[in-house]
């Protein structure tokens, strides 16, 4: 049998987890993104968009519940949180 590479919501909570982001057990998808982007510090938006970044530019398909949370949630959050901060 043939495995693809697939990136789903319990794989999306185990990297959130893995860089430090705390989930409940049991969120969704969008539950685990929106819990990840509040309150952002400039540390934890770093590691969240390098995650996003690897997980987008990879070779994984990432299914389309996990891309939807990625897209309304992680996306705007981060780029919200770019225009935010003040320039240094």
């Amino acid at each position: 049998m043939m495995h693809a590479d697939l990136i789903d919501q319990d794989d999306l909570i185990g990297q959130l987890r893995s860089i430090g982001f705390e989930t409940p057990s049991g969120a969704s998808a969008e539950q685990a993104c929106a819990q990840a982007v509040c309150g952002l510090t400039e540390d934890r938006a770093r590691a969240l968009r390098q995650l996003v970044e690897r997980m987008l530019s990879g070779s994984a398909t990432i299914l389309p519940a996990v891309r939807q949370a990625i897209d309304q949630q992680l996306l705007p959050a981060l780029a919200t949180y770019n225009k935010a901060r003040p320039e240094a």
